[in-house]
């Protein structure tokens, strides 16, 4: 049987991995980090992940997931409008999920190698070498679930690097008054901020913001006071509310360009082949998608099946049928965010021409799977 690396340990990554050690395909899986660990994300699943989920003993019903089912829009003046979503989601941290699926992980015999970063990765005589701080690993396929923004993009010269992003990721864990059925989405100068419930009543209080408002106060606290803080909902958000941690999980240069699902024979997934912009509230759910359709070519291929060619052009064709109109529907939409005229018109939208509003949210999300 072929062996199959896993570079990264989000929920694509992770998932991946599980679904072929279930079919019994020897997997390593290498992730930097310790799990639990926080990460930028606003930890809102939508409901079309479900049944593949509960197909896999995924769902994690035990921790009381909130369900949602209520959008609200909030422009950077303060404008107002609630929507309902048709199929809905579910809220829950990264800190409890990946937890969560890495012990399914090991459980299901996934060799996993913990507080391991790897250095490179190289592909010649149809074999990959992968080099960690700790051992060099071979493998006839490995699979890229390192993120967002990585040094091996960088290893790789990945074509998204040549173009700098002016976005920085903040994230909050907080205690305050907010529906438990509801996801919002608050727009200020040049970024948004979403906050939606998770488990154990707390709530995700994530935003998107533009380096230049950073570099312009100095630091995030002041930059919050004076460029957040004009949105009246989120003035109330930031001073009622308990900040549960000392200082917020940050990623800077987040990038929504177009990236290739496969690149020097490496089979990408969830942000490391293309991001959604986070105002979509669909990044886990595309993960979770890329990891069902990629499991089910790797395992072909590691079966002897399908060619590496075969594999690597089926892979790029159905990520491309199912998510480069997806991707390209966030680009265009977040363009209506950011700024005092277009919020408002969003929300005017959202208010009084229901048919717009319901078409955005559907452009964005996919059917259940």
């Amino acid at each position: 049987m072929k062996k199959v690396v896993v570079v990264g340990g989000g929920l694509a990554g992770l998932i991946t991995a599980y679904i072929l050690a279930r079919k019994k395909v020897p997997v390593v899986l290498i992730e930097k980090k310790q799990y639990p660990f926080h990460r930028v994300c606003g930890e809102y699943i939508s409901n079309e992940t479900v049944p593949f989920l509960k197909s896999l003993n995924l769902f994690p019903s035990d921790f009381q997931p909130p369900h949602i089912d209520q959008l609200q829009l909030t422009s950077v003046s303060g404008r107002e409008a609630i929507i309902p979503l048709d199929l809905g989601g579910f809220g829950i941290s990264r800190y409890v999920f990946d937890h969560f699926i890495y012990q399914k992980c090991v459980e299901a015999g996934v060799q996993c190698q913990i507080n391991t970063e790897a250095e490179s990765i190289l592909f010649q005589n149809d074999q990959f070498e992968i080099k960690t701080n700790r051992q060099t690993h071979t493998a006839d396929v490995v699979i890229g679930s390192f993120g967002k923004r990585s040094k091996l993009d960088a290893n790789l010269q990945r074509g998204f690097l040549k173009k700098r992003s002016p976005y920085v990721g903040v994230k909050y864990h907080i205690r305050t008054q907010h529906p438990a059925n509801r996801i919002a989405l608050h727009n200020f100068k040049d970024g948004y901020c979403g906050i939606s419930n998770v488990e154990e009543g707390k709530s995700t209080l994530c935003y998107l913001t533009h380096r230049d408002n950073v570099k312009r106060f100095g630091n995030l606290p002041e930059m919050e006071k004076q460029i957040l803080y004009r949105n009246p909902y989120l003035k109330k958000l930031f001073t009622e509310s308990e900040f549960l941690w000392e200082r917020p999980e940050v990623i800077n240069e987040i990038s929504f360009a177009t990236k290739a699902p496969v690149e020097n024979h490496i089979l990408m997934c969830g942000d490391a082949a293309g991001m959604i912009t986070p105002l979509c509230g669909n990044g886990m759910a595309i993960a979770m998608h890329a990891a069902k359709i990629l499991s089910e070519v790797v395992s072909g291929y590691c079966e002897e099946k399908i060619s590496r060619e075969k594999m690597e052009a089926t892979y790029q064709q159905q990520w491309n049928d199912h998510f480069a109109r997806r991707l390209w529907a966030g680009r265009q939409i977040q363009q209506l965010f950011g700024s005092e005229w277009t919020s408002n018109l969003a929300v005017d939208l959202a208010r009084y021409v229901k048919p717009a509003a319901n078409y955005l949210v559907k452009s964005t999300h996919g059917q259940p799977f």
